[in-house]
């Protein structure tokens, strides 16, 4: 007659790990927010910050780079310093995601 009772004590024991789940993820977030990752072009003449969150924090232009009669040459150097900071900030948050998850790849959370 009581034979299901067993069944809901292991859903409770799934809902304790899944809140337990949340709440590191909730941590890890707030963590990777107070990161930051450098990312330049140009010899470090643009240089920017990002977050762990990948949010642009900072650019830093050096005026010798700015040429008024070639734009887009500071816009090759700005995408390109962005784009590496970018990628080193996704080669974190994995690294980052390594660690809490043991080595374990839980496909969308990186």
């Amino acid at each position: 007659m009581f034979k299901g009772l067993g069944d809901l004590g292991k859903m409770s024991g799934m809902m304790k790990q899944a809140m337990a789940l949340k709440n590191n993820i909730d941590s890890f977030k707030e963590q990777l927010g107070e990161e930051r990752v450098e990312g330049s072009a140009g010899g470090g003449m643009v240089q920017v910050v990002v977050s762990g969150k990948m949010e642009l924090l900072d650019i830093k232009i050096d005026p010798e780079v700015i040429d008024k009669d070639d734009p887009e040459m500071l816009e090759t150097l700005v995408r390109a310093a962005v784009n590496e900071a970018m990628e080193k900030t996704r080669e974190l948050v994995k690294e980052k995601m390594s660690e809490m998850t043991g080595g374990l790849d839980i496909p969308g959370l990186t």
